[in-house]
């Protein structure tokens, strides 16, 4: 039976992973520009997301990875992403589907997008709407993002670089 509504959530949705897919493709294809990097965080606990036992009992729930200076094998489908990072020296792959990932943020750009889940289908389909942040690379000293730390495979939290 058709719907008597448009899915636009659902369409938005869709449209903006597809954005972190294309940058991801660009990434891969001919490597970050300028300062450009990523801040990417994902729900570990997402079916198809793959990652060593030790990392998965770490971060049980959420993760963030940052794709800047060290990452290899970057991989990319309709679906998902895969990459090599090294946590502790240890270089480690993960599997990330596209619909796990719930933030992508670019801090040389201050652009970020921010998937935020209200709820799942029976079915355990993802029902999560999409919000996409941008500022003018000439924001003022206090609004201003600090360039973290270089350190291969360090996880952080996308809260220390939002605005307060």
């Amino acid at each position: 039976m058709p719907s008597d509504t448009i899915p636009y959530d659902v369409l938005a949705r869709e449209a903006l992973r597809r954005v972190v897919h294309d940058v991801l493709v660009i990434a891969r294809d001919e490597g970050l520009p300028g300062d450009h990097h990523f801040f990417i965080t994902f729900r570990t606990n997402t079916p198809g997301v793959s990652m060593s036992d030790q990392l998965k009992a770490e971060f049980p729930e959420e993760m963030t990875i940052v794709l800047q200076h060290q990452y290899w094998d970057l991989e990319i489908t309709p679906e998902q992403f895969s990459v090599k990072l090294a946590f502790g020296g240890v270089p480690r792959e993960l599997v990330v589907p596209f619909k796990a990932v719930s933030a992508f943020f670019d801090p040389s750009v201050q652009f970020g997008l921010q998937f935020s889940a209200l709820a799942s289908d029976p079915a355990g389909s993802d029902t999560a709407t999409a919000q996409a942040d941008t500022a003018a690379p000439e924001a003022d000293e206090a609004d201003a993002i600090e360039k973290p730390d270089d350190t291969p495979g360090e996880v952080v939290s996308l809260d220390a670089f939002r605005k307060k």
